[in-house]
């Protein structure tokens, strides 16, 4: 697809300044839904594959539960013509980070039909494990067996 610089840039520029928002606790991460198209596909490290602006929304409140003393305040941006990265950290009550990579595709007018986070779970849980951590209320632990399909979704052709 080629989209519109200007159009991408101001997605990006308030996708960034929702994403600060709910660091700063002035948001909630349901904020994002928003951002995303109703068959969207995002995939995440520990929950897996989720399909659907319905699945993504929920998603986001499920999977946040309980670790609101944690932060994910975003690093850098990079795009090349439709892609997206975001550079962003996971910083743990302890203060201990590890590195996060979202690559994100702009599907155009302001939303994205597919993301995929990247994090080293073996270096998140073995931080965890040397903290003692343990989880807010409300906490969901992510599913046993995630569906681990990766596959990018084609967009439709046509004009």
């Amino acid at each position: 697809m080629s989209t519109d610089d200007a159009t991408l840039r101001a997605t990006l520029d308030d996708y960034v300044a929702v994403r600060r928002a709910i660091d700063a606790g002035e948001g909630t991460w349901q904020d994002l839904a928003r951002f995303y198209t109703d068959d969207a596909v995002y995939i995440d490290p520990a929950w897996g594959r989720v399909d659907g602006i319905d699945a993504i929304t929920e998603f986001f409140e499920e999977s946040m539960r309980g670790l609101e003393d944690w932060h994910f305040p975003i690093e850098a941006v990079g795009v090349d013509g439709d892609e997206v990265l975001v550079k962003w950290a996971q910083v743990l009550p302890s203060g201990k980070r590890q590195t996060g990579i979202s690559t994100i595709r702009y599907a155009g007018n302001g939303r994205f039909d597919h993301q995929e986070d990247v994090l080293n779970m073996a270096h998140v849980l073995a931080d965890l494990e040397a903290d003692g951590w343990r989880p807010g209320p409300g906490f969901v632990a992510p599913p046993a067996n995630p569906n681990r399909d990766v596959s990018r979704r084609d967009r439709p052709s046509g004009p």
